[in-house]
């Protein structure tokens, strides 16, 4: 299993990127790779320190003759985002994953691959690992929980690192170099609910919407993709009413962070107009299907029988379910005005589920403009308050702010221009990145982040172009080669 990425260049990146394909990394499960990451430290005699919240940083002096220049951190998180298709029988706290390589990419086997970011991870280690490159003083930050609160860069300590200029391994697209992001922050709802009795006469069915693509909230927003909560909560809101339809259960989405790619919901229809609603489904699977042609080519609205459910919810409770879903807001909010086709705002609602007398619904919200952000968590949160719930928003994470002046963006874009004669695109990222945060501690810091092209991240469709492996390397190796003397 996975022997066929070994045969990929570099050998040693690979190599090292097959090691942690082995070990499972769900976020806030991070414990073997931290134990990981501290024995392959100490078995090359390196300097390795575990912060309190378990971020490991390895240390490694200068190669000979690099010991003046400046000293660079090398960053990536260790966790991954574990979703897979509903078919597929995968165990994210035990299992490895499983990988093939097909037409120019490797690809997980109904998984989540975690090249996001297991290709950073990888990188780092093949350096840290390496005699013959150069490089000056290097510190490797490997920060744990980036999928879920970005807990690692959270409960980064000022003085824990002793760098001038940070590195960040976690960007997906080659070509791209970023020096700026969006801040973010998750606003939660719960709605209440009562348990009432079936009604006579009906039967149950479970519908589903399935075959979304899926993929990252941040990155992926603007592409025109489907949302499963919003496909199934627009159908009921429609059909509710016509045909008496009583709810025992709607569960939508899994991650904050991802494009929810699958919703059902558990229904009792009245005997008599089951037939007919059964035509409305397929009515409605055509009408999704028109709407989003080109984005959501494998979308499925299917019906099918269910088991009698114990209890359904209160109409009352149902229609303020279907009322804030429906009314939710998801997707782009606003583009800059500054950055041309840069999403400035955005929000994603995220996932549904039932809890014992609570409906809990996760939403994030992203945006460059910090006052932006602010309004759209409260567009949110009215419309949940009016549906009699109540709401929490998290604290957030900070944007990071490009500088114009950036040495290390000068110099990275500099050596992309050398090595592959084009120019790099350098511009800000509408995802979430470390550097908001690591920059909030360490002020000074000079930033950027690239790396290779990633498609699909957060969804089992997640995919790695080994083509841009190779030129993320050697682009990495450059830049470290040629940072600049200590002033």
């Amino acid at each position: 299993m996975n022997e066929e990425i070994l045969k990929l260049n570099p050998e040693k990146l690979w190599y090292f990127f097959k090691e942690i394909l082995a070990i499972p990394r769900p976020s806030k499960k991070e414990g073997k790779i931290i134990d990981y990451l501290i024995r392959f430290a100490e078995e090359r005699n390196l300097e390795v320190v575990k912060d309190e919240i378990g971020n490991v940083l390895i240390r490694k002096p200068a190669t000979q003759g690099m010991e003046n220049r400046k000293s660079v951190v090398l960053q990536s998180h260790v966790d991954m985002v574990c979703e897979k298709n509903s078919d597929k029988v995968h165990d994210f706290d035990n299992d490895p994953i499983e990988t093939t390589v097909e037409d120019g990419w490797v690809k997980a086997n109904g998984t989540t691959l975690g090249a996001d970011d297991g290709i950073g991870v990888a990188t780092q280690l093949a350096i840290l690992d390496s005699e013959t490159i150069e490089h000056g003083p290097l510190e490797a930050l490997f920060t744990i929980d980036e999928e879920t609160g970005l807990t690692g860069a959270f409960g980064l300590q000022p003085g824990f690192l002793q760098s001038e200029l940070l590195l960040n391994l976690d960007s997906e697209d080659e070509g791209q170099l970023f020096i700026g992001c969006a801040g973010g922050q998750d606003t939660l709802a719960w709605l209440p609910y009562s348990k009432n009795s079936v009604p006579a006469g009906t039967k149950a069915v479970k519908l589903m919407i399935s075959g979304l693509v899926g993929g990252h909230s941040g990155d992926d927003i603007n592409k025109g993709r489907g949302n499963a909560n919003k496909f199934l909560s627009r159908f009921l809101w429609e059909t509710k009413n016509d045909f008496q339809l009583s709810l025992n259960l709607f569960d939508g989405g899994n991650l904050r962070n991802a494009l929810a790619r699958e919703a059902f919901a558990v229904v009792t229809v009245p005997e008599n107009k089951l037939d007919l609603f059964e035509l409305e489904v397929k009515k409605y699977e055509a009408i999704f299907q028109k709407e989003f042609h080109k984005t959501e080519s494998n979308l499925q609205f299917t019906i099918a029988e269910a088991e009698m459910p114990e209890f359904v919810v209160a109409d009352e409770e149902f229609e303020n379910l279907v009322n804030a879903l429906y009314a939710c807001p998801h997707g782009v909010i606003a583009m800059s005005q500054d950055i041309e086709n840069f999403v400035e705002t955005s929000t994603n609602l995220a996932s549904v589920k039932f809890e014992e007398k609570e409906i809990v619904i996760t939403t994030s919200q992203r945006s460059s403009v910090e006052t932006e952000k602010d309004d759209t968590t409260n567009m949110v949160t009215s419309v949940f308050r009016l549906a009699g719930g109540r709401t929490k928003t998290s604290d957030g994470y900070p944007g990071w702010t490009p500088n114009p002046d950036s040495e290390i963006s000068a110099l990275t874009a500099k050596t992309y221009q050398k090595l592959f004669s084009v120019q790099p695109e350098v511009l800000a990222i509408h995802a979430g990145l470390e550097c908001g945060l690591i920059g909030a501690k360490y002020p000074k810091m000079d930033m950027i982040s690239f790396g290779p092209t990633i498609k699909g991240a957060h969804s089992p469709d997640e995919r790695l172009e080994i083509a841009s492996v190779e030129k993320f390397w050697d682009l990495t190796l450059d830049v470290l080669k040629n940072i600049p003397v200590k002033q």
